[in-house]
């Protein structure tokens, strides 16, 4: 069995960690007091072809695979949570979500511009009465003359505020439930569009999350994603490798807080040495390295296996599980280990300390991924 990563992909990895050092830390201060996307990031994303992982060359990406796309966005996390969360949610949930499901013609119109980074996409699911029983959506997909009038509102969208390009879920048969979902890509300068407003969260600053309000927004026919009534198909078929991407993904704020910890341990020193001399900091610097490799192989293994089309429901939802509550573990220990300097806003740690608390909640919360992992093991066979 092999345990580590091709050299391609340990490549790719390496390069989106030295890019955070270099061009998000500097600014991590300032992205995080003004909490404003910054657009000017965008395109030096794109420049190092990071915008267009796993899209083939013929649509305007840079090639790759879906593992290689994790791995850039567990490093841009390294740096910076927020601006992770925001590049996985335009790459992974919207490009990837077209170049998987789209019709030839979707993927020549839309994936270059994504790959590109000249637009920004988002998917857009969630609603205020539709969460976690994310088939009990209500926004409708009425059917006119040459396309459907969107009505209703999604909330909680990462990209929201700032998307040009939504992967949007609507009730084309209300009545009938999960079998009248259908899916659309959703062009938001559409008249009868707008954002209500730009919700400000605890954490993950500079990744916008926004509600969005559809009255009578117009979309055309060829831009149903998939077929319609048969949007649950496209949700499901991509929940394994969206779980798996984004374990991965959070992977890079467990790396963070062991940096931080081993810093501040061999620096900080208290009774006349460093606090890396005592026993109490040593063990929970020593669970935070425990946790983030016992993180790394559940979600590299689960993603690898997901991008091979196998569905792993029950294994993708534990990687996610066990990574985001590993995450706050760290997060919490870290602060910990900064004692009083920790809860100050002085220090990067207790920005870790917030945006941990998301991925317990965010693409589905812990206790619906322990409600996924128990009925496929429970399941009779």
């Amino acid at each position: 069995m092999d345990f580590e990563l091709s050299e391609e992909h340990q490549l790719a990895y390496q390069s989106a960690l030295e890019f955070g050092h270099a061009e998000i830390r500097p600014h991590n201060a300032e992205i995080e007091a003004s909490d404003d996307f910054p657009a000017w990031l965008w395109q030096r994303l794109a420049a190092q072809g990071y915008t267009g992982i796993a899209i083939p060359e013929e649509y305007g990406g840079c090639g790759g695979d879906f593992l290689m796309a994790a791995l850039v966005a567990r490093g841009l996390s390294r740096a910076n949570g927020g601006i992770g969360m925001s590049f996985g949610a335009h790459l992974n949930l919207c490009a990837h979500n077209i170049l998987r499901n789209g019709t030839e013609q979707q993927k020549r119109q839309y994936l270059p511009a994504l790959a590109n980074a000249s637009i920004i996409g988002a998917l857009a699911l969630t609603e205020p009465n539709a969460g976690s029983d994310a088939m009990g959506i209500q926004t409708t997909a009425r059917k006119v003359d040459g396309g459907y009038l969107l009505n209703g509102s999604k909330v909680f969208i990462t990209n929201g505020p700032i998307a040009n390009l939504l992967i949007l879920y609507a009730k084309t048969r209300p009545e009938a439930r999960s079998h009248g979902i259908t899916a659309f890509i959703f062009e938001t300068l559409t008249p009868g569009f707008h954002v209500a407003r730009k919700i400000k969260k605890v954490g993950m600053h500079g990744s916008p999350t926004g509600e969005l309000v559809f009255t009578d927004a117009f979309v055309p026919d060829k831009n149903v994603l998939g077929t319609e009534n048969e949007g649950y198909k496209i949700v499901m078929s991509g929940l394994d490798l969206e779980r798996a991407f984004f374990a991965v993904s959070a992977i890079g704020g467990l790396e963070a807080a062991l940096e931080l910890s081993l810093t501040y341990a061999r620096q900080r020193e208290q009774f006349g040495q460093p606090i890396a001399n005592f026993q109490l900091i040593q063990a929970k610097i020593a669970d935070i390295y425990t946790d983030l490799e016992a993180a790394r192989h559940m979600a590299h293994r689960c993603l690898w296996l997901a991008q091979q089309g196998q569905r792993i429901s029950k294994e993708c939802a534990a990687a996610l599980l066990f990574t985001s509550r590993a995450s706050m573990r760290a997060a919490d220990s870290a602060l910990q280990i900064h004692g009083g300097w920790g809860y100050t806003t002085d220090f990067e740690v207790e920005r870790l300390w917030r945006n941990a608390k998301l991925g317990e909640i965010a693409a589905g919360t812990n206790e619906i991924r322990q409600l996924i992992i128990a009925r496929e093991l429970l399941a009779t066979p």
